[in-house]
């Protein structure tokens, strides 16, 4: 019982943390002249916004960055929110 409350817990901080990714990026997400971002220049931002956040995750346990495949499936799976 005490495995399935701690993955319970696990997964729910995971699923916050993936939002919050989302929620930094959307209020970043301002042109210039301090008007919200539409359309394509919007999702453009959206996704090279993404991939940095993942981009500084992706390292190794032993603490050296990724290359390769591993980074290649790292950054899918970071980008996906999963």
């Amino acid at each position: 019982m005490k495995r399935i409350f701690l993955a319970a817990v696990i997964a729910t901080f995971a699923a916050g943390s993936a939002f919050a990714q989302d929620a930094s990026c959307e209020t970043k997400a301002v042109g210039k002249d301090g008007k919200p971002l539409a359309g394509a220049a919007k999702t453009s931002f959206m996704k090279k916004c993404t991939t940095d956040a993942c981009e500084t995750k992706a390292v190794g346990s032993d603490g050296k960055k990724l290359a390769g495949a591993a980074k290649t499936s790292f950054m899918k799976k970071c980008q996906s929110g999963a």
